[in-house]
């Protein structure tokens, strides 16, 4: 009795460390948001960048491209890359997305993955359409063979099913495997919150909107060494 009692005190004991974690994250989620209430002042600055850019990003129709985006959620929001098409005014014809989260839609594995790694999806997710939620963004235009390789390496990263942590591994890591892969530098830490870590990633790119992926010996592509 006194070893199943112990047990069910170690169980309650991690059962509440958990909650309080979880609650300590929202509230710090909440107070960023409270005292970044210019913070929409960032995002708009942003869209101004990018909509100064979109010559740039303009190409004949059928031009391929990727975009890291992320977008507003009830937590602190999520990163994620949208990859297609686009048409003769650079708008987007066709799309997919990938972005790694929790599996399923109920809040519990997203709660318990800020303790212990959880078994995830790699598809899109609630919002990752609308572009009312996106809060930040950074297109990259490829060409149809640059497209192929990405989308390989896209699918390769989704069919490992990697485990989603809010700390070791989490949606701006997976979407830094892919932006490295294409030669681009990302943030040091994926801790950042969303838009903090595609803004970031596009300032350290200076604005490259043209991938550069590297060839190997062998013929395959992998990204530079940092």
């Amino acid at each position: 009795m006194r070893y199943a009692d112990h047990k069910l005190t170690e169980r309650r004991s991690l059962s509440i460390w958990a909650l309080v974690l979880t609650t300590a994250l929202l509230a710090t989620t909440m107070s960023a948001r409270a005292s970044n209430a210019t913070g929409t002042d960032r995002v708009e600055v942003a869209a101004s960048q990018n909509s100064k850019n979109k010559k740039a990003a303009r190409a004949p129709a059928g031009q391929y491209f990727i975009e890291f985006r992320s977008r507003y959620a009830l937590s602190y929001g999520h990163t994620f890359a949208m990859f297609g098409r686009l048409d003769s005014r650079g708008q987007i014809a066709s799309r997919e997305v990938a972005g790694l989260h929790p599996a399923g839609d109920s809040p519990v594995p997203w709660m318990i993955g800020h303790v212990i790694p959880v078994q995830s999806e790699t598809g899109p997710s609630d919002g990752d359409l609308e572009e009312k939620y996106v809060s930040a963004r950074y297109r990259v235009v490829l060409s149809e063979a640059e497209y192929a390789k990405v989308t390989t390496h896209i699918k390769k990263l989704q069919a490992n099913s990697p485990l989603w942590n809010a700390v070791t591994y989490n949606c701006n890591a997976f979407v830094a495997d892919i932006a490295k892969f294409m030669g681009l530098q990302t943030p040091s830490s994926t801790l950042l919150y969303p838009p903090d870590f595609i803004n970031k990633m596009r300032d350290l790119n200076a604005g490259r909107d043209r991938a550069e992926i590297v060839e190997t010996s062998s013929g395959t592509s992998s990204p530079p060494r940092d």
